[in-house]
């Protein structure tokens, strides 16, 4: 048996191709294709050898893992389970238990806090770079137009005569004659016959952004001009009136609505770029930890 299947046996190493299974494919390592399974053992494989090379650095000398944080941990993954049962079973099926979990699971928090450690000197981000980055990606804190709308729905319902398809469009247009130059009755022919909970405000969507609504209607509600009614548009739900009540442009976020979201972004970058920076060097020094990982 070679080292790289000795080490996939370990229960470190099913712990790790359980968390990989999830995260990567979104199923329990039993499920995974054989395809699926060589890439994941790839991913274990390199973990571990990351792993081995943290927690034998001089920035791991003295790291203790209290026990309340190991209990934390425990319950957070207890809680992406329906009932304990389901998780038992789960972790059966890799040969694994709470008892085996427990000492993995101080294992990567140890991990976790020499990563830390390792950040503990660099220098804050200041407002004066958070500000370049801004304005030298203005780009990305475009926000695109919105419209503030309102709607009426008719529904389809072939069981019911006046839903029929045929009815509902008759009703609608009959709608849309009534509010023919009379814009300023939407609200009120929308609490008399919308079939959409908004009707009590009126059929109030608010202010809607792309991406929001069906397709075709937000094709026809971004093509109104302010103070405009659509023609009858069909979606899945049924027959829709819109309404353009306004129009709020394309903007840019103002730095301080974004700096402190962008300082944090900013920091998360700089301490990967740093932790990345110091594990290559590591490893340099440490090219295989395999052997060591189970002696």
């Amino acid at each position: 048996m070679s080292s790289h299947h000795r080490q996939l046996s370990s229960g470190q190493s099913r712990y790790q191709l359980l968390k990989v299974a999830h995260e990567h494919f979104g199923c329990p390592p039993a499920a995974l294709s054989n395809e699926q399974l060589l890439e994941a053992e790839r991913i274990v494989s390199r973990q571990i050898q990351i792993e081995e090379a943290v927690l034998h650095s001089a920035e791991a000398l003295g790291v203790m893992i209290p026990p309340g944080q190991i209990d934390d941990a425990w319950a957070r993954i207890a809680s992406r389970y329906d009932d304990p049962e389901a998780l038992r079973l789960e972790l059966f099926d890799s040969a694994l238990d709470e008892a085996r979990i427990r000492p993995l699971l101080a294992r990567e928090l140890k991990v976790e806090t020499v990563l830390d450690r390792v950040c503990k000197d660099l220098t804050e981000i200041g407002d004066v770079e958070v500000s370049l980055y801004y304005f030298n990606h203005l780009e990305q804190f475009m926000r695109p137009a919105s419209r503030q709308a309102r709607h009426i729905l008719i529904t389809i319902n072939p069981e019911f005569a006046e839903n029929t398809r045929e009815a509902a469009l008759a009703r609608v247009e009959s709608i849309a004659r009534r509010l023919y130059g009379k814009p300023g009755r939407f609200a009120e022919q929308a609490l008399k016959h919308s079939e959409c909970p908004t009707s009590l405000q009126g059929g109030q969507l608010g202010n809607v952004r792309p991406g929001v609504l069906y397709p075709e209607l937000e094709a026809s509600l971004f093509a109104l001009e302010v103070g405009r009614i659509s023609a009858p548009v069909e979606s899945p739900l049924g027959f829709h009136l819109l309404f353009c009540e306004s129009i709020q442009p394309s903007m840019c976020a103002p730095l301080d609505a974004v700096l402190p979201h962008l300082r944090e972004k900013l920091r998360d970058r700089q301490r990967k770029a740093h932790q990345r920076q110091w594990l290559e060097q590591l490893l340099q020094h440490h090219p295989s930890m395999e052997s060591r990982s189970h002696g």
